[in-house]
């Protein structure tokens, strides 16, 4: 069952997602315009992003205007262009003194084998997802980031699920909230921590047909230490990544932020089996908009809940779409 509330839920964010159906890619918009301080955690071994490193705590600049969420692999970074484009026209920016720069970290996912590769989030994709955005719950599934995002790649993506993207809050004692909003693309599978049991990943493939039509679970973990899997790590595509956003309007300094993004991480190892490969380049970004005092500790316990449930509902919410099958398949 998807789990209620989004990462809207915390004043001063608003999200809006842009794609393209047919090509099977797009972008998801976190904006922040009035400035969150940010923070970033980036794990496993092929990451694609933009501006991380300014959201290190040794460095100047502590305020973000807008995280992008991207397909396209790193030609999705060209989305960045039109949200900075979008926040300049609104004269939002760090202020240089001759301009206001908006501030625009992304992280991307690979998506080029799903649709058509030519095509990719571009600058005009990015100022569309802003023009998009609102402060109502987000959609999930198949949109956005999530439009062209598959689990289970072991095998390939004949033997691969459909994925999507989620998101889910939680509201703490004395108006603390905790949110996150999660594109799920990884190399491995996605399971149910109550049970283990695999929701979404790697099938059963058939070695006589061109594609597997079993959604009989392969398992992708006991399978990476058998032969065959053995083999298909040798030219598994390094083409996977979970990317998201965990925010909350409790105060955050700089060090803080990057500190919860850390503890996030903690809910997506809990739900993606394995996590953080060196076929993976999972990245999580903080945002704080707010200045409620609460322990740092429990921010970060609940942005690593918040991210599991986020997971979870991008798997959900998600239908099956370009020949994946999906979990409500």
């Amino acid at each position: 069952m998807t789990e209620p509330g989004s990462i809207t839920d915390v004043p001063g964010i608003r999200v809006g997602h842009a794609q393209n159906d047919s090509a099977g890619t797009g972008c998801t918009v976190i904006l922040c315009e009035k400035g969150a301080v940010g923070g970033v955690d980036q794990r496993g071994g092929a990451p694609g992003t933009r501006e991380t490193d300014v959201l290190n705590p040794a460095n100047l600049v502590d305020v973000v205007h807008a995280v992008v969420l991207t397909g396209g692999s790193a030609f999705g970074l060209n989305t960045t262009g039109g949200v900075m484009r979008y926040l300049e026209e609104k004269g939002i920016g760090y202020d240089t003194g001759v301009a206001k720069v908006p501030i625009v970290p992304a992280a991307v996912l690979f998506d080029l084998a799903v649709g058509d590769a030519k095509i990719r989030p571009d600058e005009a994709m990015g100022y569309q997802a802003c023009k998009a955005a609102g402060s109502n719950t987000v959609r999930q599934g198949n949109v956005g980031a999530g439009t062209g995002a598959s689990v289970g790649k072991l095998f390939g993506m004949q033997a691969a699920m459909k994925a999507g993207i989620g998101s889910a809050s939680i509201k703490l004692p004395g108006g603390v909230v905790v949110s996150a909003i999660f594109a799920v693309n990884a190399f491995g599978d996605v399971v149910d921590p109550q049970n283990g049991r695999i929701l979404a990943g790697a099938r059963k493939i058939n070695l006589k047909a061109s594609q597997s039509t079993s959604l009989s679970m392969a398992d992708t973990l006991t399978s990476m230490v058998k032969p065959l899997g053995k083999l298909a790590l040798r030219i598994a595509a390094k083409s996977n990544t979970v990317i998201g956003v965990v925010a909350t309007n409790a105060k955050l300094t700089k060090a803080e932020a990057t500190r919860v993004a850390m503890m996030a991480q903690d809910g997506l190892a809990r739900v993606i089996r394995p996590a953080h490969t060196m076929l993976d380049g999972d990245t999580v970004f903080s945002l704080s908009t707010g200045h409620l005092r609460t322990d740092l500790s429990t921010v970060g316990a609940y942005a690593a809940m918040v991210a599991e449930k986020s997971i979870l509902n991008a798997i959900m919410e998600t239908t099956s779409a370009y020949g994946l099958p999906a979990f409500r398949q």
